[in-house]
């Protein structure tokens, strides 16, 4: 069983949301954390879109408003690895891997768990290539 604290925050129009929750978790959550809920409105996004069957990657920036349906990843000093839901103004979804330029247009309700008994971080994975999750128990 692990311990929860869970931080409730509001980000404000123009700010830069990955960028503004990255600062935070640094100075707040040092060990890391899980986005739990995320709901808001942006005026931009540059997404990772899903890898073509190739496996190249396509990034994008969209220059538009958009309400946030949903964000999930995890945030930690090792890292950030964000995934987001975005629904446009007819109602066409869009989703992708969080690069930047996430910009609040009217507000940004995040929600994030840091499970007090662990540290997140990431390390090389040479079987992906990429830095991925570690999960290591804090020392009492």
């Amino acid at each position: 069983m692990s311990n929860m604290k869970v931080h409730v925050l509001r980000l404000e129009p123009g700010q830069e949301v990955r960028k503004s929750l990255e600062e935070y978790v640094h100075r707040e959550a040092p060990s890391g954390v899980v986005v739990m809920t995320c709901c808001g409105s942006i005026t931009s996004a540059t997404l990772r879109l899903a890898s073509k069957t190739d496996g190249s990657n396509k990034i994008e920036t969209f220059k538009k408003h958009f309400e946030v349906l949903g964000m999930s990843g995890t945030i930690s000093k090792g890292g950030t690895h964000l995934h987001i839901c975005l629904s446009d103004e007819e109602g066409g979804t869009l989703g992708g891997h969080v690069m930047g330029d996430l910009v609040v247009f009217t507000t940004m309700e995040v929600a994030l768990g840091e499970i007090t008994d662990i540290k997140l971080s990431r390390e090389y994975d040479s079987s992906t290539g990429f830095d991925e999750l570690t999960v290591t128990k804090n020392q009492v």
